[in-house]
């Protein structure tokens, strides 16, 4: 039965009556840039639930996922023409409730499906249906894959060059995109070695073949690395930046690739960046003949399909570890509800999570019809 109407051909369907879809809805709307998520961010109470366009669905999100640069986005670092107010939030997950006539071709109202979008901390977003990706049910596993999984996955295989032996350090490892770098690594044959911040970070990172973890609260990390791997490493992963950063550097071995997914060491603060001490950087490289190379996903979306299809098979296949972090051992429990976004970036930004963290969205049925 076909409870929930499709909105979009007529503006007598603006107060969707006869559906269960109210008219107005919560969100999170950036009010002035600023790296300090919750002075940047407001949550809004009763905005207008958007209407779908032809081509596009009408999401309510039932899980969203965040990521360390919802901070760079709030602070205004990736797009500087965009003033606000703005809407927040990259990910989500949840079942289409609207749509056009046109996304009606591939979709129907009750499907799940994911996608990758500014504005998903809210309860509903309207997503482009060429870029929604159809789910077999909504599970916030499936949420893991899309940014953090296919940065992962397309990262290592454009500029990792893997080969079995090669040796891998993968930096913040028990983190939302460490973890498929680490199983991708192991995947491909590699030695694979993480940093992580506390013993049961590196109990989770063994489970899912780490060969090596290094807690670098009580390890020190150069150290362990020129005693058990004085010919250096053959690949980095890096997303912490800073000391983190000039460590993995040091740590190369001949002919060494250096990925830089991120820097998170440096987003709270103003200008978003750790220091470095880049002045030998050309003599570094040119002693080992290594490379350092920047990864964005946006600038490989072209390979984003196929990597998430393949992501997608060997989670189903039980070949890959979704680990999801819900905040359950947080000191206020459990991340539910649009509100409790702010204390999942905190948590992200205190170290704390395994796995991706993910905010779940009750579903309230709390219409004004």
């Amino acid at each position: 039965s076909r409870s929930i109407l499709d909105m979009s051909y007529s503006r007598h369907f603006l107060d969707f009556q006869g559906s269960s879809i109210p008219s107005s809805m919560k969100k999170l709307v950036v009010t002035k840039l600023s790296p300090n998520f919750r002075e940047a961010v407001a949550l809004r109470q009763d905005c207008p639930v958007p209407l779908p366009g032809d081509g596009d669905l009408l999401v309510r999100n039932r899980f969203v996922g965040i990521n360390a640069s919802d901070i760079n986005y709030s602070a205004g670092r990736y797009d500087a023409s965009v003033k606000p107010p703005f809407d927040v939030g990259f990910e989500g997950v949840g079942d289409v409730v609207a749509l056009g006539l046109s996304a009606s071709a591939d979709y129907t109202v009750g499907q799940a499906v994911a996608y990758v979008k500014a504005g998903s901390f809210a309860e509903y977003t309207v997503v482009p249906a060429k870029h929604a990706v159809p789910l077999p049910s909504v599970k916030p596993e499936f949420l893991t894959l899309m940014v953090s999984g296919a940065t992962a996955y397309i990262s290592l295989k454009e500029l990792g060059e893997l080969s079995e032996g090669k040796k891998v350090l993968v930096t913040a490892a028990a983190g939302g995109t460490g973890q498929f770098a680490v199983q991708l690594a192991k995947k491909a044959k590699c030695h694979v070695i993480g940093t992580c911040s506390s013993n049961e970070k590196g109990g989770f990172l063994k489970t899912i073949g780490c060969d090596r973890t290094i807690n670098y609260k009580t390890e020190n990390v150069e150290s362990v690395l020129r005693k058990d791997y004085p010919e250096g490493v053959d690949v980095v992963y890096e997303s912490v930046g800073g000391k983190m950063f000039d460590l993995a550097l040091n740590s190369l071995a001949t002919k060494g690739r250096l990925i830089v997914i991120g820097f998170i060491a440096g987003y709270q603060n103003s200008t978003g960046l750790p220091p470095i001490k880049a002045e030998l950087l050309p003599a570094k490289l040119l002693k080992k003949s290594a490379s350092i190379r920047g990864f964005f996903l946006n600038h490989y979306l072209s390979e984003y399909k196929t990597a998430l299809k393949h992501l997608l098979e060997m989670h189903e296949r039980g070949d890959l570890v979704c680990e999801v972090d819900f905040g359950d051992m947080s000191p206020e429990g459990k991340f539910i509800g649009l509100e409790s976004v702010f204390r999942a970036v905190d948590y992200m930004y205190m170290g704390k999570n395994i796995g991706k963290i993910v905010v779940e969205l009750p579903h309230s049925v709390n219409s004004k019809l």
